[in-house]
């Protein structure tokens, strides 16, 4: 206890956990709608092709944040078009875009060796180094997001579980689809500096995972699944400090030792159930929407 409460007489310590919470708090609410869309390998490319953008943006002298989002956000939709035409499916989209994007960084990288330290943060974190500018930029993000989903609930309720009946409501899915698409960049964006590229669709899939084998309510997955990322992100800088490992490998480690737990327990409580009553071994788990959870009034 002494260790860590000298730790916090470090402002950039303190300045890390508050960015490390911030960004598990993000990861995990935006974790929900990635997991349910099954889109969990999307964020996992969507980071790498991104990594093309952050190093040209550091070559070119621009704003980190917003050459990665922008950089992203035209991965993203170059992803959903490639997907949509021509019957390539999305997982080949989602390679060939991400696979190009990142072999361009590197390729910059090869030609311009005089930033690797800073190309290093990114990949596997630098979180230490963050400054106020991030902590800005990330309580940025994390309001406009959170805003976007209080105001949009319905719709993404709709586009997630039954497109088809979001079309017969009038609701744009490619509309929704775009707007997911920015938000999804602009958190991984901001998230970089904290786990890094190579660790951040750990951050992203772990905590709804975790809440999902808790609840099977969408109405409560968001706020649990947030909840379990800041969590982490709090607990990870925590186990960094006191055992001298990287952040985001604390923070992921972390996440996937509770998950393991929390699997382990439900299941041993479900098999215990099952033996109790035969008749629940034909049930299967589901996420519950109750109608009037997306239908809009009147």
């Amino acid at each position: 206890m002494t260790t860590l409460s000298e730790a916090f007489g470090f402002e950039f310590f303190r300045h890390a956990v508050v960015a490390a919470t911030l960004v598990g708090g993000l990861c995990g609410l935006m974790g929900v709608p990635i997991v349910l869309r099954r889109m969990s390998y999307a964020g996992h490319g969507l980071s790498h092709a991104m990594f093309g953008g952050a190093v040209i943006s550091v070559v070119l002298g621009w704003n980190f944040t917003l050459g990665a989002v922008i950089w992203g956000f035209i991965a993203a939709l170059l992803i959903e078009k490639t997907a949509h035409r021509r019957g390539i499916g999305a997982d080949a989209a989602i390679g060939i875009v991400t696979s190009a994007s990142f072999a361009l960084g590197l390729a910059v990288i090869s030609m311009r060796r005089g930033f690797r330290q800073n190309v290093e943060g990114v990949l596997f974190g630098n979180i230490l180094g963050v400054t106020n500018g991030d902590h800005l930029a990330i309580g940025g993000v994390t309001a406009a997001i959170g805003i976007a989903l209080f105001i949009g609930y319905k719709p993404l309720l709709f586009t997630t579980f039954d497109p088809d009946l979001a079309r017969i409501y009038g609701i744009r899915g490619d509309w929704v689809d775009t707007i997911f698409a920015l938000a999804l960049a602009a958190m991984i964006a901001v998230s970089m500096h904290i786990v890094g590229v190579t660790l951040i669709a750990a951050a992203i899939v772990i905590p709804p995972s975790t809440a999902r084998l808790l609840t099977h309510s969408f109405s409560r997955l968001l706020p649990l699944s947030a909840g379990l990322g800041a969590f982490y992100g709090f607990g990870g800088m925590l186990l960094s400090y006191a055992t001298d490992i990287a952040s985001g490998a604390a923070i992921v480690l972390l996440a996937a030792s509770i998950f393991a737990a929390v699997y382990a327990i439900t299941g041993a409580r479900r098999m215990l159930a099952t033996h109790s009553h035969p008749a629940l071994s034909s049930r299967r788990p589901h996420t519950h929407l109750a109608p009037s959870d997306i239908l809009p009034s009147d």
